[in-house]
């Protein structure tokens, strides 16, 4: 009975995030309430509150069913300390970042909601730390790759890694902020590799020309 009532919480617990962010992406953080998303989920507020803390907690646990993945993944493909291609393993998890926002009907919501539909004031101040969390545990984990293509070789000592791995961070972050405004603009793929290729050729060590 007990493992059937917790099967059943998260059950309800689901339903919670999915009209939080079905409702957040239609009316905006602001201007959706608790009791909105009880009516939509068909639960009380009281078992909202159960699960969540406030409004707040409740935004990062929707973030966390998309971010946390995309962040495993990350660590997977460039936290090796042994790899032998860190460039290649920074393209190849870029790559399938732009591929899941612009392919996922969730991310891509979600996505949307971070970058155009909330503001970090009130109760939602909580959600700004955890964006910056987030930002700051990618850009560390970037710049580490960066530094491992230094050590072999194949990029510059300057600039540093921390310059590169800013710069690569805002050139991802804008295309998909700007993206997100209209979508129908540009294929976030396709402009996404070729940013992205182009980025990486300018900061790798250019190879000896054959005589």
């Amino acid at each position: 009975m007990v493992r059937k009532t917790k099967e059943e919480a998260l059950v309800t617990r689901g339903r919670i995030l999915d009209a939080a962010e079905h409702l957040f992406h239609e009316h905006g953080v602001s201007g959706t309430s608790l009791h909105d998303i009880a009516l939509a989920a068909g639960v009380t507020r009281g078992a909202i509150y159960w699960h969540f803390q406030d409004k707040g907690d409740l935004f990062n646990a929707m973030m966390d069913r998309v971010v946390l993945p995309l962040e495993a993944e990350s660590d997977d493909r460039m936290g090796r300390p042994d790899d032998p291609t860190p460039l290649l393993s920074l393209r190849e998890h870029l790559l399938s970042v732009f591929r899941s926002v612009a392919r996922d009907d969730r991310v891509r919501r979600v996505f949307e909601i971070a970058t155009h539909k909330v503001e970090y004031v009130g109760e939602l101040g909580a959600v700004r730390m955890r964006h910056l969390q987030a930002r700051d545990n990618y850009v560390t984990l970037t710049e580490t790759a960066l530094r491992r293509a230094q050590r072999l070789g194949q990029v510059p000592r300057l600039p540093s890694p921390r310059q590169l791995a800013l710069g690569l961070h805002a050139l991802v972050a804008g295309l998909i902020h700007d993206w997100a405004l209209r979508p129908d603009d540009f294929d976030l793929v396709a402009v996404g590799r070729a940013s992205l290729d182009t980025y990486l050729r300018g900061i790798a060590t250019p190879r000896p020309v054959a005589t």
